[in-house]
């Protein structure tokens, strides 16, 4: 499908899209020639205007662990509050947030493989919400599709008096809609790793996680439990966002609408993504954490809007230690993967492990950002600070029940397409040409089918596939990267590649999404239906 032009694109548009966006779009230059000044990063920069505090002064934060309300018959039952709370994020100011049971990070909730799990969540904000459990195999339901809202009391009132529906324009016949509360059941009948819960609120998801709708949910099992990996306080779930701060020390973001209620998107310097100057781990800026000379395993997830992400851990000294991924979005790899150098898409998790034993006693390991500049180029710091003993183990096997599908299972093949072009008559980010429709169907595939995508990009797009795992075949015609391996449900797109990927459709028959999961696109249309039948 041919995609629309932007012809009548200005000048000072195509500058505020950003980077080699605007160069394709104003002139038309083809990709390659375009590409050859790209960005690192696409987005722009937001600047907090209040004063920032040094690096590594901040403890680092371990989101709580929610305790269940209920575990009889089988199951837990879990209730979350989403309201309106205060933190202190920068030392001595004081940030409104929107929360999941009033603390940033939400709370982590922890569970067992095939376990399964309700969380009823109570809507007490000033806008409708929807919850997504990302990477999970969920039941349509319970999904969090976009229109499926979660009204606040005097919602439907509200809405009448301004003279909008709930979907701002966009009808869909299929929307299941509640007010004040909603259970979502999670069968969790799936491998063990790390999940995210995120809003997911049609054309307002950027800035509604940004204030702070996002929690952590990890799968345990009993054959992860026996490998020996490092394990209980040597157990790290690291949340890495950014932010910006305006000078009444809230969260700075440039929507059009501020209140979040009526006219969703974002200022123009900002329509490729927003980015923040304040790195924030666990909802601390630039946090330090005192580790003993032993192994950790970090449980890492990029939960940025836009920003992406290369870590390196650096000792005091220059020495870059290693990263032994065991993990990937949707659990543990066949087999360990060793990287000095680790990218990182928003929505993208990353398992692994670090031994500090060979650092010496008081000294610091930086992570650092190779994407990042000036205070954007530090993330946290590990300060060691005993010997101690470990049992703990990497072992060379870490799984063996990974999907062996290959290319000659699939019964077809897809292309996509990930780029910039209009939509009602402003800018928009489209897959295959089209913006996102709730009405429309892109995708129909049957339960249990394998197939082959290959998906396309201009610029950066992380892409994100609701309910299936998949596994990454190939890079622009080249194998995939040391990163790729694993089972994943969010792959990076880097600008002008193309990457396919094969995964098998079962869990659940429903209508799911695939979509970029840079924040700010994927509310600008970059979102399409999957329909499993």
């Amino acid at each position: 499908m041919r995609e629309q032009g932007s012809r009548g694109l200005t000048r000072r548009r195509v500058l505020g899209i950003g980077g080699a966006l605007g160069v394709m779009a104003a002139t038309g230059l083809s990709a390659s020639a375009a590409l050859a000044r790209r960005p690192s990063i696409t987005g722009a920069e937001l600047r907090s205007a209040v004063p920032l505090p040094p690096p590594f002064q901040v403890p680092l934060p371990i989101p709580a662990v929610l305790k269940p309300v209920s575990t009889s018959g089988g199951a837990d039952r879990y209730e979350i509050t989403q309201r309106e709370a205060s933190a202190e994020i920068l030392p001595g100011v004081t940030t409104p947030l929107w929360t999941y049971g009033g603390t940033f990070p939400g709370p982590t909730i922890e569970s067992r493989r095939g376990r399964p799990v309700t969380v009823t969540h109570r809507n007490e904000l000033p806008v409708p919400t929807v919850v997504h459990l990302h990477g999970g195999r969920t039941p349509a339901a319970s999904d969090g599709y976009p229109t499926d809202l979660v009204l606040p009391a005097g919602w439907r009132e509200h809405s009448m008096h301004m003279g909008h529906g709930a979907e701002h324009g966009m009808h869909d016949p299929r929307a299941v809609v509640t007010e004040l509360t909603r259970d979502y059941t999670f069968p969790l009948d799936q491998r063990p790793t790390l999940l995210w819960y995120h809003d997911h609120r049609m054309d307002f998801t950027a800035p509604a996680i940004w204030r702070g709708l996002a929690g952590l949910h990890i799968i345990r099992d009993d054959a992860e439990d026996a490998l020996g990996l490092p394990a209980g306080p040597r157990e790290l779930p690291l949340m890495i966002a950014d932010r910006a701060f305006a000078a009444d020390g809230s969260l700075a973001y440039p929507a059009l609408d501020p209140t979040l209620r009526v006219r969703p998107g974002v200022r123009e310097p900002y329509l490729a993504g927003v980015l923040g100057d304040v790195i924030l781990v666990n909802g601390a800026p630039w946090p330090v954490h005192e580790v003993d000379a032993a192994r950790y395993r970090l449980r890492i997830l990029n939960a940025s809007n836009a920003r992406h992400y290369e870590l390196e851990a650096v000792t005091d000294d220059g020495r870059r230690l290693d990263l032994v991924q065991v993990g990937a979005d949707q659990g543990l790899l066949a087999a360990p993967v060793t990287h000095r150098l680790l990218p990182m898409a928003p929505a993208e998790r990353y398992d692994v492990v670090v031994d500090f034993s060979g650092v010496p006693i008081g000294s610091l390991v930086r992570v650092v950002n190779r994407l990042g500049s000036g205070r954007t180029g530090e993330v946290m710091a590990f300060r060691v600070a005993r010997r101690a003993s470990d049992d703990s183990r990497v072992p060379s096997r870490l799984s063996t029940d990974l999907p062996d599908w290959r290319r000659s299972d699939a019964v077809r093949v897809r292309d996509f397409s990930f780029r910039a072009g209009q939509m009602h008559a402003g800018h928009g980010w489209l897959i295959g040409g089209l913006p996102f429709d709730p009405a429309r169907s892109d995708v129909t595939t049957r339960l249990g089918d394998i197939e082959v995508w290959r998906l396309v990009a201009d610029v950066h797009h992380p892409v994100h596939l609701h309910l299936a795992g998949f596994r990454v075949l190939s890079r622009s015609g080249r194998a995939p990267l040391a990163h790729d391996a694993g089972l994943k449900d969010t792959v990076s797109l880097r600008p002008g590649e193309a990457v396919e990927i094969i995964t098998r459709f079962d869990g659940y028959r429903g209508r799911y999404l695939f979509h970029c999961h840079n924040a700010e696109h994927e509310d600008m249309g970059m979102m399409a239906n999957l329909e499993i039948i």
